[in-house]
């Protein structure tokens, strides 16, 4: 107990503290991503990724930190993962390439011997589709930071029921170290997460959650899942179905998120990020308590009802404007930043 409380104030007051300083470099290396008409430099997720690390690693190289639970096999992957995120911030690969990438990472460090290879590998496709909506949600100041604390706080409760201590330790560390981050990041952010924190961040949740879950019956542990990451895969359906209904590009960036659509109804950047944090942890308690069996499992349609509901509504929201046309002089590659 009295580890995990320093381990998480050390991880929270470093992220906090680094996120500051790598501020400026990340400035003069054009480190940054537009947003709102300012750059905002993406520090933050260099941040959590080292800061979570570091704290992870030196409580095992001590012998402060219990049981890994093969922590260290998922946390490498997740610096690989980290890597990956890093170039594409400042080059902006494919999707693909991010896909292949991270379910490669993912691949190496399930385990099939608990879930077996069929149901392993549908897991290596939830672990790419969770990385890949926490990075859809970094375009929101607070929000994607916001959402990281509340699953890694889920998957933490989860872990620890299950006696896993080390798994629930590291899943306390990130959040202690989003939880810095986000001290930068809140409206008006000053950093930001890019897809170095956002990716590694999402991945080492959802790993850790299929760890958790290991030898759990399929669907209900597709329902716990889902409850514990419920604005991720919410934002995400609406986004592809929405892009999908009205004929544009899937992977092409746009303002159709979950919080675009709030900020059309009126609601304040702040609003929008407390408001989704809130559901996003109504989600994550029915998840925990439903893996703990203090609820039943039909509990679980109600979050995915609920998310239902959310992204019909939404759905109805306005987001796109009439299409302009583009007069051949001008066509040409235009590098933006998927979301």
């Amino acid at each position: 107990m009295l580890y995990g409380i320093t381990a998480a104030a050390t991880a929270l007051l470093l992220a906090a503290l680094l996120s500051a300083a790598l501020r400026a470099p990340a400035l003069r290396l054009r480190l940054v991503e537009r947003r709102r008409q300012r750059d905002v430099p993406l520090s933050g997720g260099v941040a959590v990724v080292l800061v979570t690390g570091l704290v992870v690693g030196a409580g095992e190289r001590l012998g402060l930190a219990p049981p890994a639970d093969g922590m260290p096999g998922v946390l490498a992957a997740a610096g690989a993962v980290a890597l990956l995120g890093l170039v594409d911030d400042v080059w902006r690969l494919r999707r693909r390439v991010l896909a292949v990438g991270t379910g490669v990472a993912a691949a190496c460090v399930v385990p099939y011997g608990e879930t077996g290879v069929g149901t392993g590998l549908l897991a290596v496709v939830w672990v790419v589709a969770v990385v890949f909506g926490l990075r859809g949600l970094d375009h929101a100041d607070g929000l994607a930071g916001t959402a990281g604390v509340v699953a890694a706080f889920g998957v933490a409760a989860c872990a620890a029921v299950e006696g896993m201590d080390g798994v629930a330790g590291a899943m306390s560390v990130l959040a202690a170290a989003l939880t810095g981050f986000l001290l930068h990041n809140w409206h008006p952010a000053r950093v930001g997460l890019g897809s170095c924190g956002s990716m590694s961040a999402g991945f080492v949740i959802a790993v850790g959650a299929v760890y958790a879950r290991a030898g759990s019956g399929v669907v209900e542990s597709a329902g716990v899942l889902f409850a514990l990451t419920a604005l991720v895969g919410a934002d995400a359906v609406l986004v592809l179905g929405a892009r999908r209904l009205g004929g544009r590009e899937v992977l092409r960036r746009g303002p159709d998120h979950v919080a675009h659509r709030l900020r059309r109804l009126g609601l304040t950047a702040p609003g929008v990020s407390l408001l989704l944090g809130t559901g996003a942890l109504s989600g994550t308690l029915v998840g925990v308590l439903a893996h703990a069996g203090r609820i039943g499992s039909g509990a679980l349609w109600w979050v995915a009802g609920g998310a239902l509901v959310v992204v019909f509504a939404l759905s109805r929201v306005p987001v796109y404007g009439p299409r302009r046309s583009v007069s051949p002089q001008v066509r040409g590659p235009l590098r933006v930043r998927n979301g």
